[in-house]
């Protein structure tokens, strides 16, 4: 059983480049709660993810319940009992490599996105989720990397757009994109 929304179950997208402290700053928006998830979408699929993997569980250091879901997250947050506080969801842009290399079926990676994006319009929680801005760098050479690009960048606009409050890291700087929370008083 889900709480209903309330001023409380706000999402918050966390943006920005590779290495910009995106995670960092997720984790520091939660770090007042007291009943915390964090929802990791990285697979170990090679040793220096698995390093990365390594590495972000120490920075949590036991302070969240970890779910580890690659594929379906909208399930994942649906999951979490009345008592969570705060979800972090880190992170869509891996989450939607997951989809594409999963289920390599372009209606199907629709489907799963619109799944998520409808949970996030009646969260369970407060919800903070990372993802990646990819759309400011070259285009790619490739077609696979064009189409990841491509849906990568329609995706943080769908989570946007239903996202209360939108920050964009810049070298560990958050800046405050959207912040429908000042207008509504919060």
């Amino acid at each position: 059983m889900t709480k209903s929304r309330n001023r409380e179950n706000l999402v918050t997208l966390v943006t920005g480049g590779s290495r910009s402290g995106k995670s960092t700053y997720a984790l520091k928006l939660a770090e007042n709660k007291v009943n915390k998830v964090f929802i990791a979408t990285a697979e170990p699929l090679d040793d220096e993810m698995n390093e990365r993997i390594t590495d972000h569980k120490r920075e949590r250091a036991g302070q969240y319940l970890t779910l580890e879901e690659p594929v379906k997250v909208w399930e994942a947050i649906r999951s979490v009992s009345e008592e969570i506080d705060v979800i972090v969801l880190d992170c869509l842009t891996v989450w939607l490599g997951n989809l594409q290399y999963h289920l390599n079926d372009r209606e199907k990676e629709d489907a799963a996105v619109q799944k998520l994006i409808t949970v996030l319009r009646n969260p369970p929680c407060e919800i903070v989720v990372v993802t990646n801005e990819v759309g400011m760098g070259i285009v790619p050479e490739n077609e696979l990397s064009r189409r990841f690009r491509d849906a990568a960048g329609w995706l943080n606009q769908l989570v946007a757009a239903v996202a209360q409050k939108v920050v964009l890291v810049v070298s560990g700087i958050p800046v405050i994109i959207k912040n429908e929370r000042e207008e509504i008083g919060l």
